[in-house]
């Protein structure tokens, strides 16, 4: 759920009570229109994506237009080559690409084409391989629509998958093969993964190739017990579809995962052996340096216990190298836990074992070697390892909660260097080898900036710095976000920012607009760009203001994980003291103070409307999960624990049991096809509210999923909170 946060946090107003129409921006500046936000891209920054660092670290490509691939120099910042042109290709079999993937020996092209969301991160497509020396096209299959279309490290074969089985195919050969035969949709799952790992391990790709080439390592889910939700899909049918997927709900019942490797040699699979206990998950597999020996990572079902096993592939013993408890959770695994060592003998890890997330160098047979960062701040994270120099880069907020700057520490432990230079939010990409990377860097003040470096952090050119665009939001008026910090009553410093009203008159009283989001480990307080919905509203005459609230990250664990086990109680407490903080300020109008959130946002909009207490005047919830109970188990339960046994901590503190405190204007808005937080949770608050007797407005969004977008959408959503809050504040 939180990776919701940095798709949707571009929002919170105020208004302005002058003599201005409040709907419409002084004069002498532009005014922002709900288009220019939603479909004109009018404030849209300029980046270098679809970045691919060649083998010889020298070179990068990109592609344009999904119809050509562009090879630059990375010294020069010169292009050096077209190596690819759909246009050249005669009658190529596809008339755009949506990916591409070089074959290691960069002479074949995986093109991926025909793309169909499943899910957040799945989908299906049609693979082609293209030989660059032949100039010749190639389907991987012809079969059927393939997923996660993979090379071996040798290049001579692509394993994917297909409804539910494993296969690969032989390049040299031209053969398919077939690794499963059982996958059955909504029963079996073979080398992908099922929706809830998807969601909050962020992991689709259930398979991994050995270092040789010769075995492929994959998952195998068995989600027969997992119990089935449904979904009335209408798509314009006379009997709409009743689409059905598995979906396991806090304290209901998970998959059982296995984990086999097969070889290709002898066509023989082996399960590797994950312990007596199948309640339990497998967030990552990974092979070392070793093409016998699978590393698997295994955590108990509340998450507050890992393990790193070695398994032998060949018989499937495994061993327990590596084993860590929290007395509340471990942090979502993702994939770069663990990182094994070229030399074969060590391996990093990332922990917060001492109150803050930190790296770790452990050898193989899991005693530590030294912690390779420490203080008082968070890693954030992990860029690569250079492990011909041994160093490891990464970023960090080591300067600031609100900021991020990309560090480089050596294995040794004796030597740290800070490589990025700009104040603010920085991230880099670095070459094979390390020779260079491009860093991309933006700041409240500043649009994306993205600059080419050498690996010690010499500035060697600009490729894109937005100064345009910097220019045109001067036309605009709306300042930059103010940072703010204020103290709780519990004595806890929060941070926050708001955004001001051009012109704006500190002897007037404006209107505050809260956005909101607030769930674990998320930050909406971040020294960096974003100009959209924020910025109209504030243009409008509103003040928009966000904290950050307990629970958020970038401030240690005791930070973080205070709201274990009780997920709403202190981050709706912070919230309402934040808003009468702001409330008493002597530019706001105290009376007229509304809140907002997406997803967890949402959750956090509802529960300060009903717990407020007439702090909030308004709100609007954009798909808000109402009752913890309606949740996913790995994400609910590694911050609530399981609700029987934690039934308090699940019913104190959902919104959906307070619909009777609520006072102000309530906008609930929800898509009918949301497979990650269920139109449920909103028909459920409906109902709560109307037996509680509350007026309230709804939005429905038919056939549109969490991320309610297509088409007319987006600019539809925000049109109606824009007028909900013209006419609520």
């Amino acid at each position: 759920m939180k990776k919701m946060l940095f798709l949707f946090l571009a929002v919170t107003a105020v208004f302005s009570v002058s003599s201005l129409n409040a709907s419409q921006p002084a004069a002498k500046y532009k005014k922002i229109t709900v288009a220019d936000i939603t479909t004109r891209g009018t404030f849209r920054s300029k980046s270098v994506s679809g970045l691919r660092s060649m083998s010889d670290g020298k070179h990068y490509t990109t592609s344009e237009r999904g119809k050509v691939i562009v090879m630059y120099s990375y010294k020069t910042g010169e292009a050096v080559d077209t190596i690819f042109n759909l246009d050249l290709m005669g009658e190529p079999p596809f008339d755009h690409f949506s990916n591409y993937t070089f074959s290691p020996d960069e002479t074949q092209i995986l093109f991926e084409t025909d793309h169909h969301q499943i899910y957040r991160r799945s989908f299906t497509a049609e693979y082609f391989i293209y030989d660059r020396k032949e100039i010749s096209f190639m389907p991987l299959s012809e079969n059927g629509p393939q997923r996660l279309a993979t090379f071996s490290p040798d290049g001579t074969k692509i394993a994917f998958v297909r409804d539910n089985d494993l296969f690969y195919l032989d390049l040299n050969m031209g053969e398919e093969h077939r690794v499963t035969t059982d996958g059955k949709y909504n029963h079996l799952i073979n080398g992908s993964t099922d929706w809830v790992y998807e969601e909050e391990f962020s992991i689709t790709r259930g398979f991994a190739w050995s270092p040789d080439s010769k075995k492929l390592a994959f998952y195998r889910f068995d989600e027969s017990r997992v119990k089935q939700f449904n979904m009335t899909l209408f798509q314009g049918r006379l009997y709409p579809e009743n689409y059905t997927f598995k979906y396991p709900k806090a304290g209901e019942k998970n998959s059982i995962v296995q984990i086999w490797v097969y070889d290709l040699t002898t066509g023989k699979k082996v399960q590797m052996d994950t312990g007596k206990e199948t309640d339990q998950y497998i967030p990552r597999i990974k092979w070392t340096k070793d093409p016998n020996i699978l590393a698997m990572v295994r955590e108990n079902r509340l998450q507050n216990h890992i393990e790193i096993l070695l398994a032998d592939a060949a018989t499937g013993r495994s061993s327990v190298v590596y084993s860590e408890k929290n007395k509340y959770y471990i942090e979502e695994i993702d994939d770069n836990y663990p990182v094994f060592l070229d030399d074969g003998k060590e391996f990093v890890l990332y922990s917060e074992k001492d109150g803050y997330k930190h790296f770790y160098l452990y050898d193989l047979n899991g005693n530590l070697i030294r912690q390779l960062t420490k203080g008082k701040w968070d890693v954030d994270r992990f860029l690569g390892i250079d492990n011909k120099k041994k160093l490891l880069y990464y970023t960090s907020s080591e300067e600031s909660p609100l900021r991020r700057s990309v560090y480089v520490v050596s294995l040794d432990g004796k030597t740290k260097k800070k490589l990025s230079q700009q104040t603010g939010t920085n991230s880099a990409v670095f070459s094979k080898g390390f020779r260079y990377y491009i860093n991309y860097y933006s700041s409240v003040s500043t649009p994306t900036v993205v600059t080419l470096h050498d690996a010690t952090g010499r500035l060697i050119r600009t490729l894109e710095d937005n100064r345009e665009l910097k220019e045109k939001v001067g036309e605009y008026g709306v300042k930059p976000k103010e940072f703010f910090t204020f103290t709780t009553s519990d004595g806890v410093e929060l941070n926050g920012w708001m955004i001001k009203p051009p012109d704006f008159d500190p002897s007037k009283k404006y209107p505050v607009f809260f956005n909101n989001y607030g769930g674990p480990g998320s930050q909406t307080v971040r020294d960096n760009w974003s100009y959209g919905w924020n910025e109209l509203l504030a243009q409008r005459g509103y003040i928009v203001v966000s904290v950050d609230n307990r629970g958020t990250g970038a401030r240690g664990e005791a930070f973080k994980k205070i709201t274990y086990g009780q997920l709403g109680k202190y981050e709706t407490q912070d919230q309402i003291e934040a808003a009468r903080y702001v409330g008493s300020l002597p530019y706001v109008d105290s009376t007229r103070i509304g809140v907002w959130g997406w997803s967890y946002g949402g959750f956090m909009a509802a529960s300060c409307l009903f717990k407020g207490h007439g702090v909030y005047k308004m709100g609007i919830s954009v798909a808000p999960v109402t009752s913890w109970r309606y949740y996913d188990t790995i994400y609910t339960e590694r911050y609530m624990g399981l609700p029987q046994d934690n039934a308090k901590g699940y019913d104190d503190n959902s919104p959906i049991n307070f619909c009777g405190e609520l006072e102000g204007k309530y906008l609930l808005i929800h898509g009918t096809a949301d497979d990650n937080v269920h139109f449920q949770n909103s028909v459920e608050l409906m109902e709560a509210l109307i037996q509680a007797g509350k007026q309230f407005e709804v939005q429905i969004y038919p056939d549109k999923n969490h991320g309610i977008s297509g088409g007319n959408t987006r600019f539809h959503l925000y049109t109606r909170m824009t007028e909900f809050v013209e006419e609520n504040l």
